[in-house]
């Protein structure tokens, strides 16, 4: 699918929604006893129906648990500790386990990282297909067999008849990604989270993993949540990009708004680590220091001891996700963008988005 196909697919009706979002893991800390902290802090965050959007950040920054919450596949010490999932307009949050495990996998679908430990190693990658089926749809045996060859078509596996036969440790990486893909795709979900899906991969082939995700999860008329640490691997996917750090959104908006005129300095710092194919060839500039301790994060904004902006109210107080003010959109064309930054759309009159000291 070409990109400019994916940019101009309509809006539609909501699909995702959710509100003040805290996941937060419970751990000993020595001496000190036991102690809190919040890997997801307050995350406000929708998803349209078929669309396509990259939530990116550092490792660290919430990305994954925030994906994993959203298929309640915490476990403990990790908990959901505040805030609502709402799909299709029902709290994910108010399911029981049995309801869950009917929405896993046939209305919501994960693709993760590594592919080798995704798939049992003792089935074939066939068996692993039908199980997919049969908890899921009402095909009978033959019939799924039949859709298991035709998913692994699908998503490009040569002599597939052969193939639903073998193991998984017959397949090389990228081969088994397309396995995994096939999975998530078997019970025709309306939304499917992406863990990093490229990131085991080799990098000749991250770039075929990725537009086969968007191409087949577009033809099934599904969204998807793009989960990754690298900007530039949204930049031709997705149509909206969410960027977190230390567990909250700090940048949302549409991805070429977001990639050509970024907000925050922090997704700026992410923009200008990435090597550029034509100019002089020199050192990257990178982001200083590193990202903070969730267990012990600086008071104000998480970003400020990081941040060549940084002011001393950046350090005392931390700025909530905002929509910017219509003379700031028109300023520079970010129609539904928002940035946690003081300094951010300084120039909306009257400094109305300054704290009050």
């Amino acid at each position: 699918m070409k990109d400019a196909q994916i940019q101009d697919m309509p809006m539609q009706n909501v699909l995702l929604e959710i509100k003040g979002l805290k996941t937060s893991f419970r751990i000993f800390a020595g001496k000190s006893g036991f102690q809190t902290f919040n890997a997801v802090d307050g995350v406000d965050f929708t998803l349209h129906e078929q669309e396509i959007v990259g939530l990116v950040g550092e490792s660290g920054g919430g990305k994954s648990v925030t994906g994993f919450s959203v298929l309640r596949l915490i476990d403990p010490p990790g908990y959901i500790a505040e805030g609502e999932i709402l799909y299709r307009g029902e709290d994910l949050l108010k399911k029981t386990e049995a309801e869950m495990r009917r929405i896993r996998g046939r209305e919501i679908a994960m693709i993760f990282q590594d592919p080798m430990t995704a798939l049992n190693p003792l089935h074939t990658v066939g068996r692993q297909i039908e199980e997919t089926l049969r908890l899921h749809t009402p095909l009978g045996a033959r019939q799924r067999r039949d859709k298991a060859l035709s998913l692994l078509q699908e998503v490009g596996i040569p002599n597939a008849g052969e193939r639903l036969s073998a193991w998984p440790h017959q397949f090389s990486g990228g081969m088994l990604q397309r396995v995994v893909i096939a999975i998530s795709l078997a019970a025709r979900p309306r939304l499917i989270i992406a863990d990093e899906p490229t990131t085991a991969l080799d990098v000749t082939v991250q770039a075929q993993i990725l537009h086969l995700i968007a191409d087949r999860v577009t033809t099934h008329g599904a969204a998807l949540i793009l989960i990754t640490h690298d900007l530039a691997v949204v930049a031709g996917v997705t149509q909206r990009v969410a960027v977190m750090y230390c567990g909250k959104i700090v940048e949302e908006g549409p991805t070429d708004a977001v990639i050509h005129s970024p907000l925050h300095p922090y997704t700026r710092g992410l923009l200008n680590s990435i090597p550029h194919m034509t100019g002089r060839r020199e050192r990257l500039p990178q982001i200083p220091g590193i990202v903070p301790s969730l267990a012990n994060l600086p008071e104000g904004c998480s970003f400020a001891p990081r941040c060549p902006d940084a002011e001393d109210r950046c350090r005392r107080h931390s700025p909530a996700l905002r929509s910017l003010a219509l003379r700031s959109r028109a300023l520079c064309g970010a129609d539904g963008r928002k940035v946690a930054c003081w300094r951010a759309g300084a120039e909306k009159e009257g400094e109305g988005e300054r704290e009050k000291t």
